[in-house]
């Protein structure tokens, strides 16, 4: 399997079919083969690059997972990208891939060429209950990688049973729980909040959100994305927070459409 050097350690990535770049970003806990039930279709005109987040999947952990932020995993991305000589890109991100995405596109948008964002790290409307259950998600009481994993992938499939399984295994072990845990305190910092500054992509965006994810709901993240985002479409889709694996028929009939008209554009 590939892996790009990084400043932060060895990023392992996977890649399949050839065409325009197409990077996919999963969320936390988690790793690239979260998107294996949509790669077959994508790749068949896309170079798809699906890569694990530092300290994920088969890449190396943070040399200070303890410390590690939602700008650490952005900062890999760019790095990753500069280090393969990518090409303008589209990008699928889910969560925190989402964030990383969409700060990409605000940042150096001659970098994307369109964005698919599945239920996007950095539009909550933070209050008393959000920052505690961060706080408390990122501290020695958190839910656990699976038990979490169960109450917000609503669809059974076969790729979401592979990933309850990861999450109750690999993605369990101390190491990965204290950056997962890391992770969660970062998400109610304002270094991840994009509400302010998402109203500068100019990139095709597609908003996709679940109707029953109660990690970023689509009636309320969802809403206040699209309403950073006026240009873009907004889509709800009958699913918790991976849409991707709970309904891959139903995601791709949104996405591949999307995909094809922002490279006819």
């Amino acid at each position: 399997m590939p892996s790009a050097e990084l400043s932060s350690g060895s990023v392992h990535y996977s890649e399949f079919g050839q065409g325009v770049p197409l990077v996919l970003l999963h969320a936390n806990p988690g790793d690239s083969q979260d998107f294996e039930a949509v790669i077959p279709a994508l790749s068949k005109n896309y170079r798809v690059l699906a890569l694990d987040w530092p300290g994920y999947g088969q890449s190396a952990m943070p040399q200070q997972p303890e410390s590690a932020t939602v700008l650490h995993f952005y900062k890999t991305l760019r790095e990753f990208l500069a280090v393969l000589g990518v090409p303008p890109a589209f990008f699928i991100g889910n969560s925190i891939g989402g964030n990383a995405a969409a700060r990409l596109a605000i940042e150096s948008p001659e970098l994307v060429r369109g964005l698919v964002l599945v239920a996007p790290g950095g539009f909550t409307p933070h209050n008393f209950v959000s920052r505690t259950f961060c706080k408390v998600q990122g501290s020695r009481f958190s839910i656990s990688p699976h038990r979490f994993a169960r109450m917000y992938l609503k669809q059974r499939t076969s790729t979401t049973e592979a990933m309850l399984l990861r999450a109750s295994t690999v993605q369990a072990t101390t190491e990965r729980v204290v950056l997962n845990r890391a992770m969660w305190r970062s998400f109610a910092r304002p270094e991840s909040d994009l509400r302010q500054t998402a109203q500068r992509i100019k990139a095709p965006t597609l908003l996709l959100f679940g109707q029953r994810d109660p990690a970023i709901p689509a009636n309320t993240d969802g809403k206040v994305a699209a309403r950073c985002m006026l240009s873009a479409q907004f889509v709800a889709l009958p699913c918790g927070h991976a849409a991707f694996a709970e309904v891959p028929e139903l995601f791709l009939a949104e996405v591949e459409p999307f995909l094809a008209r922002c490279s006819n554009a």
